[in-house]
This record gives C-alpha cells, sequence and structure tokens, in this order.
C-alpha cells in the first residue's frame, strides 16, 4: 500500500478514535504500515482496550490491529483488590445475579465462577469484569446446568462415581 494510502488511513484511525469518549481520556497513538494498524498508549480497563480495538475494526481499510494498548492501574492491585472491584461491577450490573456468578482472580486473570443457566447472564457477567481495573483477561468457568441430567441420573452417576 502506498504512503499516501497509509497516511489517509491514518487520519481515518485518528479521526475515529477522536469520536470516541475513551481515547479522549488516553493519549492513544495510531501508526499505520500497509493497512497494518498500530495502537499505542496506556488504559485504565479491559473494556476501554476492547472498545478503541472494536472502533478501529470498522475503519474502511484496516487489515489488521496490533495488540499495543497496555492497561495500567494508578499502583499496585493486588488480586484481592481485583476480585473486590470485579465484584463490585458484577453487583452494579442488573443483568448478572451475584448469587450466580462469583469471582477468582490470579495476576489479573479474572475467573468466573458459579452456575447459571441463561448464557446472557454470564456474557454480561464477562463484559462486567471487564470493566474493573486490573484485570487483563476474563475468562468464564461457570457451570451450565445440562437439562438432560435428571435427579435420577445425577444420583446414579454420584453412586457410581461416574461424574
Amino acid at each position: 500500500m502506498p504512503a499516501d494510502k497509509d497516511t489517509k488511513l491514518e487520519r481515518k484511525v485518528r479521526e475515529a478514535l477522536d469520536n470516541n469518549s475513551e481515547s479522549e481520556l488516553y493519549d492513544i497513538k495510531a501508526d499505520v504500515v500497509e493497512g497494518d494498524v498500530l495502537l499505542t498508549g496506556i488504559v485504565d480497563t479491559l473494556a476501554d482496550r476492547e472498545r478503541l480495538y472494536k472502533n478501529v475494526t470498522n475503519v474502511s481499510g484496516v487489515n489488521h490491529i496490533e495488540q499495543g494498548l497496555s492497561l495500567s492501574t494508578d499502583g499496585d492491585i493486588t488480586d484481592r483488590g481485583v476480585e473486590f472491584e470485579v465484584a463490585e461491577e458484577l453487583n452494579t450490573d442488573p443483568r448478572v445475579d451475584s448469587k450466580h456468578i462469583g469471582v477468582k482472580s490470579s495476576k489479573g486473570k479474572v475467573f468466573l465462577v458459579g452456575n447459571s443457566d441463561n448464557s446472557k447472564e454470564i456474557e454480561a457477567a464477562k463484559e462486567a469484569a471487564s470493566k474493573a481495573r486490573g484485570v487483563t483477561e476474563v475468562i468464564s468457568q461457570v457451570k451450565t446446568h445440562n437439562p438432560e441430567d435428571n435427579l435420577d441420573t445425577l444420583f446414579h452417576n454420584q453412586v457410581r462415581n461416574d461424574k
């Protein structure tokens, strides 16, 4: 791709970033080479990073986006602190019942745990968790109920230790 096309694409990417409320909060740089975009800068949350990538992905002419945005926190945040922040996000999201879904964290990786039959609730929990500071990845380990299981099957499996 000629340099003038890259320059035009870089302007379009910059416009997309400038029209995004998250990018106003951050000093995000965009470099374009042959239609590939490298975004660099620091954002507060995984959700902010994902929104910025999505906005740039929607720009016509972008072939690929390099993962160059870093996540930052205001000082050290412990696993317990991450768990607390994710729990707050889960509790404030009306689509998530905290009786169904909880959280464990290890070095920024968040594991959603619990039981839910509602796939929309699980997706909402993943979205909510990504808004918390210190989260670098969200992994769902939420168990869903298998409708084929009935009490008789469960009883016999437990007796035989099949499951």
